[in-house]
């Protein structure tokens, strides 16, 4: 279980690896173009009630805290999904990761929801 870690308030989402390498490309791309984003997820990831969003800008500090030593294979259909939702005015959420064509799908994440 890998963690992400914003800023210098203690606020941390725990994660797969693979959820988060696949938020890591995202994230590190548009701070990479200076862009700033909204980052949202369920506080709790079982889907019980509670969120959490935070501003994503290139000078806030970020970190990416993996559990293992091995990069997960890139789902580029995911990233492409989570780069549009980064792009939205409704800012990034975790969504299932779509099957990849010739590879298995990985774990998915948090959804939003509609209120």
């Amino acid at each position: 279980m890998g963690t992400f870690v914003y800023g210098s308030v203690p606020l941390e989402v725990h994660l797969d690896d693979r959820t988060l390498a696949h938020l890591q490309i995202v994230i590190v791309s548009k701070l990479r173009r200076r862009e700033s984003f909204v980052f949202s997820w369920r506080e709790d990831m079982s889907g019980a009630e509670g969120r959490v969003s935070v501003w994503i800008h290139p000078d806030c500090d970020l970190a990416f805290r993996f559990a293992g030593s091995r990069t997960p294979s890139v789902n580029r259909s995911w990233v492409a999904q989570l780069t549009e939702l980064a792009n939205s005015g409704s800012g990034l959420w975790i969504v299932p990761e779509p099957a990849a064509a010739g590879a298995g799908a990985g774990a998915g994440g948090d959804a939003p929801d509609a209120s």
